[in-house]
């Protein structure tokens, strides 16, 4: 991967970005993608945040090479630390758990309030990510599942607005597996979740091995829950 040639999840990532944005990428390590936007004249503007003092050089190095210091400004920071109120219009977080970047717009959300798209790509756990949307009343408007290099990644855009689940009953499946998603259900989505099935199931027959225990009667309960949830998606053939 270099600015010219993006991974396949960044290539995601960035057809995301409005054309022209000014957009901020948090956590972006050699700047790889704020390069490539404006290399293409896809982005007016970009900031590439890092918060570890070798990322944080690499990408300085990168824009510094690339002659792209006029229109990308790397900046030293912890999440939207680096950015300014009213300083770009798109933010994309790439790379990181579901958790951390949920925890990094909840920490910096006073600086959301004139950004018009978020773009998160999170590694795993997406759902914290899509709790945090719901709860902060932002709307998913895509979301995509890619395969690259043996790993499954989930791509998820989202603007300002409030989040609609169409029924209350569903909300669960839909903030663990995506609305746009399992209404595709691709094969990508597919192999996703039949492992992670098989992953519950080999876990399930661990907790029903060991001894009884108030714990493991409720995790029992949990996994139950979460494979029966996902199975009625997977094999539902009017979904």
């Amino acid at each position: 991967m270099n600015t010219e040639k993006l991974s396949k999840r960044l290539e995601t990532v960035a057809k995301y970005i409005p054309e022209g944005a000014k957009f901020a990428d948090i956590g972006s390590d050699h700047a790889y993608l704020p390069c490539y936007m404006l290399k293409k004249n896809k982005a007016s503007f970009a900031i590439a945040g890092e918060v570890v003092e070798g990322p944080y050089k690499s990408a300085c190095t990168q824009v510094r090479q690339e002659g792209l210091t006029s229109v990308i400004s790397v900046r030293k920071g912890n999440g939207l630390e680096v950015v300014e109120l009213g300083e770009v219009d798109c933010i994309t977080i790439a790379g990181m758990g579901g958790s951390l970047i949920a925890s990094i717009l909840e920490q910096g959300k006073k600086k959301l309030s004139t950004v018009k798209r978020l773009i998160l790509q999170p590694n795993i756990h997406a759902y914290a990510i899509r709790v945090w949307l719901l709860e902060n009343k932002w709307k998913l408007v895509r979301e995509e599942i890619i395969e690259e290099d043996g790993k499954i990644y989930e791509v998820l855009v989202a603007e300002q607005g409030k989040m609609g689940l169409q029924d209350k009953l569903n909300e669960d499946a839909v903030l663990l597996l995506g609305p746009f998603l399992m209404q595709e259900k691709n094969s990508i989505f597919q192999k996703k979740w039949t492992s992670e099935i098989n992953n519950w199931q080999r876990i399930l027959a661990k907790l029903k091995a060991a001894p009884d225990s108030e714990e493991n009667n409720q995790k029992k309960k949990e996994l139950i829950e979460k494979i029966t949830l996902v199975e009625e998606v997977l094999f539902d053939e009017t979904n």
